[in-house]
């Protein structure tokens, strides 16, 4: 009799095995990591939500791969901007075998988490990190769909000595990988275009108080300052730099380049005194296409994008194309099809170099007018 139980039982474990596959095959999931908490939550929230909407029109079509109905599911975590955290949620989702990644918004969390996921063999979109950092690692599963600090520098420093005629800088950052990374190179851009550096400071990106710093700033008498950091520094950075009298023109990168950072500045902001350059953007036939996308955007969220949501949105888009063209949402699979992919999103033509860079990715370059980000041009 305990022959035939085991005879019995061991066919029913294994169709039980067999069905739990089958239902593991039939979900696929996507893996999104931001900073829902913390100074720059509105910037974080704003990613997820995008990612949300990418995910919910795919299940909507509905989405197949090999011919079969899948269901994306969006796995969220919540990094804090912080790296502890950021890796720490990287193995969680490793540990939960997400299908792909899409994230993290800020380089310090980017870059550590990075290795975390290519050691584990799971490809990974950024829609926001800029630092040169990410990709010179040369991880073969490690992509971003945003021009890097590296063009972003040069190209606002160029701004700065063609256009504003500037001659002396001081240059403030907050220390993040970011911030840092941004700021150098600016100063390489800078010093190429033959403007002087009179000095730099430093913050952090947790501190409220820069009177300090920003006194030695306007001992050196700087044409303009250079920012780099997040929006959740620059306003009140700003507030205080017009509290303080100083008439240098502020400029900074993506970080602060934002819708909040009017209401963030409040009387600090001005008119034509702030610049900055957002890593990415679109002009001609491709800005209704990106008009569209933000109005879906704000009818379902009920406010408007702040900054990298149709990144996140087309980087969630870009990775599901790999999976259904390569007919497996297996990174091993579906990579080298990621690779060579050329998409038509709402940021416009995504198609990566060997780094994993963007190709010809775009700048927008923006200034601030009643409160209101408004942009300039468009330069690639």
């Amino acid at each position: 009799m305990q022959v035939t139980m085991k005879l019995t039982l061991i066919p029913a474990a294994l169709a039980l095995a067999f069905a739990g596959a089958a239902s593991a095959q039939q979900v696929v999931k996507i893996g999104h990591v931001a900073p829902i908490s913390g100074p720059s939550a509105h910037l974080g929230k704003d990613n997820e939500n995008a990612a949300r909407m990418a995910i919910d029109e795919l299940n909507a079509k509905p989405f197949t791969i090999n011919g079969q109905k899948v269901t994306l599911q969006l796995v969220s975590e919540d990094d804090g901007a912080d790296p502890k955290q950021g890796t720490a949620v990287a193995q969680k989702l490793v540990d939960a075998h997400v299908n792909g990644v899409i994230g993290h918004l800020n380089s310090g969390t980017t870059v550590p988490a990075s290795k975390i996921y290519n050691d584990a063999g799971i490809v990974q979109i950024s829609p926001a990190t800029t630092a040169p950092a990410y990709t010179r690692q040369r991880f073969p599963g490690a992509f971003r769909t945003v021009a890097s600090d590296a063009k972003l520098g040069g190209t606002l420093a160029r701004y700065a000595a063609d256009t504003l005629k500037v001659k002396n800088i001081a240059i403030i950052d907050d220390r993040t990988t970011y911030g840092q990374g941004v700021a150098d190179e600016f100063v390489k851009g800078a010093k190429a275009a033959g403007m002087k550096i009179v000095g730099r400071e430093f913050t952090n990106d947790k501190a409220t108080d820069y009177t300090a710093i920003l006194t030695s700033v306007k001992a050196k008498k700087p044409d303009l300052i250079f920012f780099g950091g997040m929006d959740s520094v620059a306003g009140p950075m700003l507030k205080q730099v017009k509290a303080l009298g100083i008439p240098a023109t502020f400029m900074g990168g993506d970080g602060m380049c934002t819708e909040a950072l009017g209401r963030l500045a409040g009387d600090g902001l001005g008119d034509g005194k702030v610049y900055c350059a957002e890593a990415g953007g679109v002009k001609g036939a491709q800005e209704k296409t990106m008009e569209d996308f933000r109005a879906r955007y704000k009818k379902r969220f009920n406010q408007d994008v702040q900054l990298y949501a149709p990144y996140v949105y087309d980087s969630v888009m870009v990775m599901a194309t790999a999976m259904r063209n390569a007919k497996s949402a297996d990174p091993a699979k579906y990579l080298p099809v990621l690779k060579t992919i050329k998409y038509e999103g709402v940021t416009g033509t995504i198609q990566f170099d060997p780094a994993g860079d963007i190709k010809d990715g775009a700048l927008t370059l923006f200034t601030y007018k009643g409160g209101k980000r408004t942009r300039l041009d468009v330069v690639r």
